[in-house]
């Protein structure tokens, strides 16, 4: 079942305990759970911008905008370099990979998670 999903899911080893992988996964979902930044991570799956740039997009202030940021980069979500006299911040997928995939793997527990998480074309088995 698991790898029809089309998500390499984790396979957790006996030492992470749910407590631990919770702690771990906590301050990620927090920096995710504002509309805000999560529609500047959309603007960032675009391509790297700027705050000016995201600030223009998103029709935010860019004092709003970099203060959304802060939790995000915190979390390894978002990097920032240095670019000129401003900074360019760009989606950091790889650390957004790992709330997905516990996620993902926490749907497939059951066999309606496994069922929510495929694609419609794929066949039941």
């Amino acid at each position: 079942m698991r790898e029809e999903l089309g998500v390499r899911l984790l396979d957790p080893g006996p030492s992470d305990s749910a407590a631990d992988r919770a702690r771990l996964l906590a301050p990620q979902l927090k920096a995710l759970s504002d509309p805000n930044r999560l529609h500047l991570l959309l603007l960032l799956a675009e391509g790297p911008r700027s705050v000016r740039e995201l600030a223009e997009l998103s029709g935010m202030g860019q004092t709003l905008v970099s203060h959304h940021l802060t939790p995000l980069r915190e979390q390894g979500l978002v990097t920032v370099t240095p670019r000129g006299r401003s900074n360019v911040h760009a989606l950091c997928c790889e650390a957004l990979a790992g709330p997905v995939r516990l996620l993902a793997t926490l749907a497939a527990l059951t066999p309606e998670g496994a069922d929510a998480c495929r694609s419609p074309g794929d066949a039941a088995t």
